[in-house]
């Protein structure tokens, strides 16, 4: 009798290990299920689908710090690209500065009428010249925000009869403000200013 209800004492022991292993088993399982389930939620939410030209195409959508850098540096180049890329046309003149303006605080449409006043505009209309500016390298400080920044920049004069070559370097910070059609980064250039605008070159225009 004895050995029968100490063989029923052990079956019962083990059973209940086997059930207690059971259980954590399947804890441990569900678990993983979940967490499986939240990753490929989270990163289907991170895919982002675009139509372009009637063709879907697939990006992965990232949190803003990680491109925070890419995009300071586009959104600085886009607006010297629209404040310096000018053409003997008054239309065209107001409207790359008008996007670049977009931009920036007051600190560069203070820059504008400054040339304006000067007749700056004017002389590019009267003598028929075109402006292009190529964005050597920018200088940039995420540490701290606002973040400072220096361009380095190449422009180029072109005449009917000759081209000028002149190095560009500005300076300001970046702040950062809400995104919309006309500031798709999201960031707004401030305390800008002119520290070096000198002529390196001439070129005579092959007819």
């Amino acid at each position: 009798m004895l050995t029968q209800l100490k063989n029923i004492d052990t079956a019962f022991q083990h059973i209940k290990r086997f059930s207690l292993f059971l259980v954590a088993a399947c804890i441990l399982i569900s678990g993983f299920a979940v967490y499986t389930s939240f990753q490929m939620v989270k990163q289907v939410q991170g895919t982002v689908y675009i139509l372009s030209s009637g063709k879907v195409l697939e990006a992965i959508a990232a949190s803003r710090k990680d491109n925070i850098a890419v995009e300071a540096r586009d959104h600085i180049s886009t607006f010297h690209h629209w404040f310096f890329t000018l053409d003997p046309d008054d239309k065209v003149i107001k409207a790359n500065v008008a996007k670049a303006l977009n931009l920036a605080d007051e600190t560069a449409r203070k820059n504008y009428e400054s040339l304006k006043e000067r007749g700056f505009y004017n002389n590019i209309i009267s003598a028929n010249i075109s402006q292009e500016i190529a964005i050597d390298s920018i200088r940039l400080d995420i540490s701290e925000h606002p973040y400072n920044f220096r361009c380095y920049a190449t422009q180029k004069l072109v005449r009917s009869s000759s081209s000028a070559v002149r190095k560009l370097v500005t300076q300001g910070e970046l702040r950062n403000v809400s995104r919309s059609d006309n500031n798709p980064h999201g960031f707004l250039i401030q305390k800008w200013e002119t520290i070096s605008n000198e002529d390196v070159g001439h070129q005579t225009e092959l007819r």
